[in-house]
């Protein structure tokens, strides 16, 4: 039997569940109402960039071998760590000593960078690239350290800077996709599609993965070819089935971003073919990106469709290399230079040819991984590689509001931590964001009770140093 006293202390749970009902039903009529779509949408403020293309290495370049020479390494060469760095050690019985650079360094443009004589090309667009010695991490775990870098935490659900930029600022370009993905045909790069996804920002803001080799999109051409009449009338049909359907299960933002994409899989029917067709570039065009290399090809190819992706208005691109070749734990110089030799020649070509053509001012490029390495030798001998660093290494960024020609921070006299200037992760979200025209801090999406933001609570600042 239910007394009056026990009918009032339940009844807040009912009120409880009532509100919690409203904020569900809340969510589900936004949802409805179609904002989450792919149509331009205003920044917070006036963009430098439009557009992204996402150079992403994983694995882990090394600084001290690329962009951060340290004399220091040369004078202490062979000696023991000391103890902060010996703390970051994993695997502490294949550690040896401090191991300096077996890689000359020059300085290059009027801006005088210093850069590894590994990367002799991006030497030649140094004064279009702002290099940040000292971006630092908080995990020395691939997994995490990728989720960190793509999602701002290191959790495996949260959605990718990616799915943020397409979500606070859409498209400019309905018939392809927003967020384009290209990667390696030699593997996919470690945590495959998280790397892109979209968390539990509504699905339509996910990364579409396009092939460089073969068909680009899986069933984009039609089977059998119909008269353009019976093409628009089917699809006219269709359209008012997938609306009506749509109305019948109002709220399901799962249900409206499938719709969306199929939607957007017939208008790139046309479009995308068109875009992907690298034909249409003149010799030496394909030439400078090293297409008649068979070193530089697949990644000269995939930075080439990039150019012609962002040139129709896509919004991000992001490309990965195979698996993790600059994880170089050993054989340092066999690794780096296998790396190096299949990247740096398309990545100048990109930049170049950005200028070239008029679009670097409006494109943001960033080069870099989820960290780099340590200043010791990892199994020391001839097959000496290096270890994970975290705690300081080196990213560029060119075009799109970037004050090309500069550096900014430093690390440690070895190269092993951030010192000068540190950059977080957050930092570098919240610059990326800033030259796009949106605040970090408000954009934001309500998700169970709260405002959720790519940088989440933590502290994050703009860049300014490396800002046109």
């Amino acid at each position: 039997m239910t007394t009056r006293r026990d009918f009032f202390s339940r009844i807040s749970d009912g009120l409880m569940g009532t509100a919690l009902a409203g904020l569900f039903s809340a969510d589900q009529l936004s949802a409805a109402s179609g904002l989450y779509d792919l149509t331009p949408k205003k920044p917070h403020h006036a963009p430098k960039a439009k557009a992204v293309i996402q150079l992403f290495m994983n694995g882990g370049p090394s600084q001290v071998d690329l962009f951060d020479y340290k004399v220091a390494l040369e004078k202490y060469a062979g000696k023991a760590p000391g103890r902060d760095l010996a703390a970051e050690v994993r695997a502490v019985r294949e550690t040896g000593g401090l191991m300096p650079s077996p890689y000359k360094f020059s300085k290059h443009g009027q801006s005088g960078i210093e850069i590894s004589e590994l990367l002799p090309h991006l030497g030649k667009v140094a004064d279009n690239i702002a290099v940040v010695r000292s971006m630092y991490t908080t995990h020395l775990a691939h997994e995490a350290a990728l989720f960190l870098m793509h999602g701002g935490r290191i959790l495996p659900t949260r959605p990718s800077l990616g799915a943020w930029i397409v979500y606070g600022l859409g498209s400019e370009n309905q018939n392809l996709p927003a967020y384009v993905v290209l990667d390696d045909p030699k593997g996919p790069p470690i945590n495959f599609i998280q790397n892109w996804q979209a968390g539990w920002l509504p699905a339509v803001y996910q990364g579409t993965r396009v092939r460089s080799e073969g068909s680009p999109i899986l069933n984009l051409a039609a089977k059998q070819e119909y008269p353009s009449a019976i093409v628009d009338l089917s699809r006219s049909l269709l359209h008012r089935l997938d609306a009506n359907h749509s109305q019948q299960h109002p709220g399901n933002v799962e249900l409206q971003a499938r719709i969306a994409n199929y939607e957007l899989a017939a208008r790139m029917q046309m479009e995308a073919t068109d875009a992907l067709d690298l034909s249409k570039e003149s010799d030496a065009t394909r030439e400078d990106y090293g297409l008649n290399d068979e070193r530089t090809a697949s990644y000269g190819k995939r930075c080439l469709m990039a150019r012609r992706l962002v040139e129709r208005g896509v919004r991000l691109v992001q490309i990965y290399i195979e698996g993790q070749i600059w994880d170089n734990h050993n054989k340092i110089r066999e690794g780096l230079e296998y790396a190096c030799g299949k990247t740096d020649r398309p990545a100048a070509a990109l930049v170049r040819d950005l200028k070239q053509r008029g679009l670097l001012d409006s494109t943001l490029v960033v080069w870099g991984g989820e960290f780099g390495r340590l200043p010791i030798a990892q199994d020391p001998g001839p097959n000496a590689g290096r270890d994970h660093g975290p705690s300081g290494f080196s990213i560029w960024m060119a075009g799109g509001g970037v004050k090309g020609g500069t550096t900014y921070g430093s690390t440690d006299e070895i190269g092993y931590r951030a010192a000068e200037d540190k950059v977080s992760v957050h930092d570098f979200h919240a610059t990326v964001l800033h030259l796009l025209g949106m605040n970090h801090r408000n954009l934001v999406i309500q998700r169970e009770g709260r405002f959720e933001r790519i940088t989440d609570e933590f502290p994050a600042r703009v860049v300014d140093g490396i800002l046109a």
